[in-house]
């Protein structure tokens, strides 16, 4: 996949990313995450999901090494379906104002699940430096 912003709208209509971040020690740490977009910038947030802490090893990781990527993708059995879109970026986590609300904005009016109960916890905030997609073949 060629098409930057073929990259972006395949990478934005998606429900769920895995954010890489890496640990103090170099070690990996994957995760599942909601998200939103908006140009080169990608939001995530602490939700109230089930969690152990909300002091999570992600933000942990991003204080020690802001540098992250978010993966998105499709499998299909008929494999000329499938498709993946990285972003690699810079991420910083704010705990409140105008960032923060407008991120929990954006979260909200992309899942129905958040308009009950937005998420109250950090946000992340990546700043994407570079775009990277494949697919087997171009959207029609």
């Amino acid at each position: 996949m060629v098409d930057e912003n073929g990259i972006r709208a395949r990478f934005s209509g998606a429900r769920v990313a895995r954010l890489a971040t890496v640990d103090a020690g170099a070690r990996p740490h994957l995760v599942p995450v909601c998200f939103a977009v908006e140009r080169d910038t990608v939001f995530t947030a602490v939700d109230a999901k089930p969690k152990t802490t909300n002091a999570l090893r992600r933000l942990d990781n991003i204080a020690a090494h802001p540098a992250v990527s978010l993966l998105v993708d499709e499998y299909f059995d008929d494999w000329t379906k499938l498709w993946w879109v990285r972003a690699d970026g810079d991420a910083h986590v704010v705990h409140s104002g105008s960032d923060h609300d407008d991120a929990i904005a954006r979260l909200v009016a992309k899942y129905p699940q958040y308009r009950h109960r937005p998420p109250q916890g950090a946000v992340i905030v990546v700043d994407v430096r570079a775009w990277r997609g494949w697919a087997w073949a171009e959207p029609r």
